[in-house]
């Protein structure tokens, strides 16, 4: 997988809505430096691809130095790896067709390759996670967002364009919610953070059943799994729900792919059995028959820095070497 270099040493880069995070990686995945800022602070891309190649070259040089850096990789929302932009992102402030991969190389001056953000998480999972030495697995991030990445034969399926796997776009109600995408009913608008508290909020207006949920001023996933646990019935009504809504939508997906696991990461995925416990069971009734009973249910035991810098370190190492200096 890691191309021959006498360099030992990449950068990972997570671009995430609250914060970019970078870090020294080496080949053994052991994390030498990290830091991070907050991502919103720079809503021009220029500003903000000059501010990270600078916050990058200080981190390489406080620890060890630029030249033993061999590459960089960036995980984003929206991101692309076959075009290395970011492509008309509905959260990211930069719109259009941002081709970050270009910006950094040319301040940086060094390989740079950019992904999805489900992309680089898959990643993670196959080199330092629960998708070591597997083939054939799909790993859906459950949080802000909805995306996933499905590996074949041990090797990502970008498609012809970079944008395979966009799971969390797929339409599971023509009369649906809208979405950021444009589309209507997408998967997203259900299971990721916002649609999920967004069914809570519609349930609380439709009935008046007393809930913990009523109290909070700002709810979020976490509490309502905590409702969840102090036995509120309307917030377990609300994991159940969208546990089967996941559930359907995942099971066509596995249909076409036939996945040895599906791997879940990020916020919703630490939901546990409030919401994988329907999921799971709308899954066995949706799959193709001779599936059923044969996909396993993971979720990923890395932590988010783990997902998101580690992933994008090993999409540094597979980017080829590059150096203006040469």
């Amino acid at each position: 997988m890691f191309q021959h270099t006498s360099k030992r040493r990449v950068v990972g880069v997570n671009i995430g809505l609250d914060a970019t995070s970078y870090a020294i990686v080496d080949v053994r995945g052991n994390v030498i430096a990290q830091d991070e800022f907050p991502t919103l602070e720079h809503p021009n891309i220029s500003e903000f691809v000059t501010f990270l190649s600078e916050k990058l070259v200080e981190l390489m040089e406080l620890n060890g130095g630029y030249d033993t850096i061999r590459s960089v990789g960036v995980g984003v929302l929206s991101g692309n790896f076959v075009k290395g932009c970011i492509e008309h992102s509905p959260s990211l402030p930069w719109k259009g067709e941002v081709p970050l991969a270009s910006m950094l190389r040319d301040q940086l001056g060094m390989a740079v390759a950019v992904g999805n953000n489900a992309h680089v998480r898959a990643l993670g999972e196959q080199v330092f996670g629960k998708a070591h030495g597997m083939s054939d697995f799909i790993v859906i991030t459950l949080g802000p967002g909805l995306g996933s990445c499905v590996f074949s034969n041990g090797r990502p399926h970008l498609g012809h364009e970079g944008f395979a796997g966009e799971i969390g776009h797929v339409c599971v109600n023509p009369n649906g919610r809208k979405c950021g995408c444009g589309g209507q009913g997408c998967l997203e608008t259900y299971c990721a953070e916002e649609g999920i508290v967004l069914s809570a909020q519609k349930m609380m207006n439709r009935t008046e059943k007393p809930s913990l949920l009523r109290y909070y001023d700002m709810l979020t996933v976490p509490l309502i799994v905590e409702a969840c646990e102090q036995g509120d019935e309307l917030a377990r009504e609300v994991m159940r729900r969208t546990g089967e809504i996941l559930g359907m939508g995942i099971a066509n997906y596995a249909s076409v792919a036939n996945p040895e696991a599906i791997i879940f990461t990020g916020t919703v995925s630490r939901s546990g059995h409030w919401l994988f416990d329907s999921a799971k069971q709308a899954f066995e009734e949706n799959v193709f028959h001779n599936m059923r009973g044969k996909i396993k249910f993971l979720t990923s035991t890395l932590t988010d820095m783990e997902q998101n810098v580690l992933g994008a370190s090993v999409l540094a190492w597979q980017v080829k070497e590059y150096s203006l200096f040469k």
